[in-house]
C-alpha cells in the first residue's frame, strides 16, 4: 500500500512512523524545514507526494487544511481517499470534500494524546470516504467509531468532547494554583483525582446534583471565587462555574421566554434603583423614537468605527429573543444600521438594537416596530471592510456588556443586567415598582 502524509509536524510524523510500521510505502511533503522522518520519502511538491497514493493524510494545521486540498486535489489517484485530520471548523470540512471530492473525502477527529499513543490513537471519522479511512485506522490499532453522515460532523462531535475536556483540564490548572496558593496543593489534586476515579456514577452524581442545586452551588462557587482573589489567583473558570450554576437556578425558577415577558413591563428606572444604578447606560445612548421597549439577551458586537461588517454576522447567528449590543466606538459620522438590516435582524427573531454609534432611517424603524437605542444619527452609510468582533465583551455607553446578558430598554435608556442576577433584579425591580406605587397614593391622598 502507498500512503502520503501532508504535514511533517509531531501529529504527521507519528502517523507516518505508523504507517511505516506496517510495511506501507510513505511519502511525505512539508513545505517547512522539518526532519524527515524515517522510512519516509520526502516529496518537494504536494503533487509529487500524493502520486499513485490510495490514502493521503492531511495533517497540516486547521489553518492550512483547505489549501493543502486544493493543492492536491487535481493530482489525486481516482481510487484515493483523501483524509482530513486538520482541527478546522467543522463548517470547513465540506469545502474540503468539495475540493477532492465528496465519495472519497474523510472527516477525522483524532480524540485523545497523539504524543501519547500515536497512530493508535482513538479517532471519530464521518463522510463518503469513512469506511475506507476507518479500516487504514483499525490496521494502525487505532480504536475506531464510523459515524458516517457528512464532513464536519465527527470534527462536530470532537467540539463537543472538547466542551467538558478544555474546560476540565483549564479547571484543574487553576485549582492546583489556587492550592499551591494555600499551601495544600497535594491534598487539591488528590480530591480531584479521588473525583475523576469515580467513572459513570461520579458523573451522574455530579449532573444531578447540579441540576436540583444549582442554587447552593452558585453560592458556593461565588465564595470559591473570592477565596482564589484574596490568595491572588485569577478566578476565570471558577466565576464561570459560578455564573453557570446560577443561570441554571434562574432558568428553573423562570423559563427564558416566560423571563423575558415580565421584564418587557417593568421600567428601567426601577430596575436601576433596585441595581443601586449599576449597568446604566449614559443617557447620550438613547431611543431613537417614542415607546420603543425591550428585553432580551445581549448578542455583542465589537467594529471599527464606521464599519458594520462584523454586524452582518452577527445578524446571521442571531437566535429568537436577542437583543443587538454594538460598540462602535462613540462615532457618529457613519450609521451602523439602517431599514434593511433591521429587516433582516427582526426576521431572525432578534428584538433590537443598542449601538454605541449611529443608525439611521429612524422613520422606517418605528414604522416596522425595531426598537433602537444610538448615540446619533446619521444619513451616511457604513463602510464593509473589517475588522470586528462577534460574541465578545464590549464597552457600550459606558457599561460592559458581556454575551448573554440581559438588556432591557424603554424611553428613559438602557440597562445592562448579567444573566445570573437577572431573577433577582427582576424581584428587586418589582418591589422598587410597587414602593413608588405606594408613595404616589399618598402623596395624592395628601398623607406623604
Amino acid at each position: 500500500m502507498r500512503a502520503s502524509v501532508l504535514g511533517l509536524g509531531e501529529a504527521g510524523t507519528l502517523y507516518a512512523a505508523g504507517l511505516v510500521g506496517l510495511g506501507w510505502t510513505v511519502t511525505g511533503y512539508d513545505p517547512a524545514d522539518r526532519a524527515t522522518p524515517p522510512g519516509v520519502t520526502r516529496a518537494t511538491t504536494p503533487e509529487a507526494a500524493v502520486r499513485d497514493a490510495q490514502v493521503v493524510l492531511s495533517l497540516v494545521g486547521g489553518r492550512a487544511a483547505e489549501g493543502a486540498a486544493a493543492s492536491v486535489a487535481s493530482f489525486l489517484d481516482p481510487g484515493a481517499v483523501y483524509v482530513d485530520m486538520n482541527a478546522a471548523a467543522p463548517e470547513v470540512k465540506p469545502r474540503i470534500a468539495e475540493l477532492v471530492g465528496a465519495d472519497r473525502c474523510a472527516d477525522v477527529a483524532v480524540i485523545g494524546s497523539v504524543p501519547a499513543h500515536g497512530a493508535a490513537t482513538a479517532v471519530i471519522i464521518s463522510g463518503g470516504g469513512s469506511a475506507r479511512a476507518a479500516d487504514v485506522f483499525r490496521e494502525l490499532a487505532a480504536p475506531v467509531e464510523d459515524i458516517g453522515g457528512e464532513p464536519g460532523d465527527a470534527s462536530r462531535r470532537k467540539l463537543l468532547r472538547s466542551t467538558f475536556m478544555k474546560g476540565l483540564g483549564a479547571l484543574i490548572v487553576e485549582s492546583s494554583t489556587a492550592g499551591r496558593a494555600a499551601g495544600a496543593e497535594q491534598w487539591v489534586r488528590a480530591q480531584i483525582a479521588r473525583e475523576l476515579a469515580g467513572g459513570e456514577a461520579a458523573l451522574d452524581r455530579l449532573h444531578n446534583g447540579t441540576l436540583k442545586h444549582a442554587a447552593r452551588r452558585a453560592d458556593e462557587a461565588a465564595a470559591a471565587a473570592a477565596l482564589l482573589d484574596s490568595l491572588g489567583v485569577s478566578p476565570v473558570m471558577t466565576r464561570a462555574t459560578a455564573e453557570a450554576h446560577r443561570r441554571r437556578a434562574d432558568a428553573a425558577l423562570a423559563p427564558a421566554e416566560d423571563l423575558l415577558a415580565e421584564f418587557a413591563g417593568l421600567a428601567v428606572a426601577n430596575l436601576g434603583d433596585a441595581r443601586d444604578r449599576m449597568g446604566m447606560l449614559d443617557g447620550a445612548v438613547r431611543a431613537l423614537w417614542r415607546g420603543a421597549r425591550v428585553a432580551g439577551w445581549a448578542r455583542t458586537v465589537w467594529v471599527r468605527n464606521g464599519d458594520n461588517l462584523a454586524l452582518h454576522r452577527a445578524i446571521a447567528a442571531a437566535r429568537p429573543g436577542d437583543v443587538l449590543v454594538v460598540n462602535g466606538g462613540g462615532d457618529t459620522s457613519r450609521a451602523l444600521m439602517g431599514e434593511l438590516m433591521a429587516e433582516r435582524a427582526k426576521r431572525r427573531g432578534v428584538l433590537g438594537i443598542v449601538v454605541d454609534g449611529a443608525v439611521r432611517d429612524v422613520a422606517e424603524l418605528e414604522r416596522m416596530g425595531f426598537p433602537a437605542w444610538a448615540r446619533g444619527v446619521c444619513a451616511a452609510g457604513p463602510y464593509k471592510n473589517g475588522p470586528g468582533k462577534v460574541d465578545v465583551p464590549v464597552a457600550v455607553g459606558g457599561v460592559v456588556v458581556q454575551p448573554g446578558d440581559l438588556v432591557v430598554g424603554d424611553d428613559d435608556g438602557v440597562i445592562v443586567i448579567p444573566a445570573a442576577e437577572a431573577v433577582a433584579s427582576l424581584l428587586g425591580g418589582r418591589a422598587v415598582a410597587a414602593d413608588e406605587a405606594r408613595r404616589r397614593a399618598a402623596i395624592l391622598a395628601g398623607t406623604a
